[in-house]
């Protein structure tokens, strides 16, 4: 009677450890997911800061802004409940469409394998919201789709200007003239 009763508090205790477990865990994702939602736009903005591309700039700052206006505007007029009714204004997601907004900038400014992991971490991002019973699968679509779509509206691929074509012309004569930079 006693061994089984040694196994019983055993099985409690590990059971209680494994679970306490699983919530730090659960608490980590989140704080992970929290972090990527200002890491990720701060590092789009401050490649196009590096490049010099004031245009870039200017690009991810309206594709912010609009981003930020659709996000908080569909939240306050749909006002959906979050899961398990921990608060409102669920969808769509902000931390989604804040990471995925950055990480479509980076795609669509200077290519797809600059942003293989600026993707990365909105799709975790994404997934610590679901984790943390903060949006389900919707929400976290809407999110995605709010953010990309904000960065189409504004965000032209990047051009370096290399090449410069000139031309002038007086009394009868053209000249013209090419410039290569390295």
């Amino acid at each position: 009677m006693l061994k089984s009763n040694n196994a019983v508090y055993l099985c409690t205790i590990f059971l209680l450890l494994w679970f306490s477990n699983i919530n730090a865990q659960n608490k980590s994702i989140e704080s992970a997911g929290d972090v990527f939602l200002f890491a990720v736009p701060a590092v789009a903005l401050g490649t196009t800061l590096v490049l010099k591309d004031k245009e870039g700039s200017w690009q991810f700052t309206k594709a912010l802004l609009t981003n930020t206006a659709v996000t908080y505007g569909l939240k306050v007029a749909l006002n959906k409940p979050r899961p398990n009714n921990n608060g409102d204004n669920a969808f769509p997601s902000g931390h989604t469409s804040t990471t995925f907004q950055g990480a479509s900038f980076i795609h669509r400014r200077y290519g797809f394998k600059y942003s293989i992991p600026m993707y990365a971490a909105a799709g975790f991002t994404a997934f610590s919201r679901i984790n943390a019973q903060k949006h389900d699968g919707w929400d976290i679509l809407a999110g995605a789709a709010v953010g990309i779509g904000s960065t189409y509206l504004f965000t032209t691929p990047y051009q370096q200007e290399h090449m410069e074509l000139t031309m002038s012309s007086g009394n009868g004569e053209y000249l013209l003239g090419f410039t290569y930079k390295f």
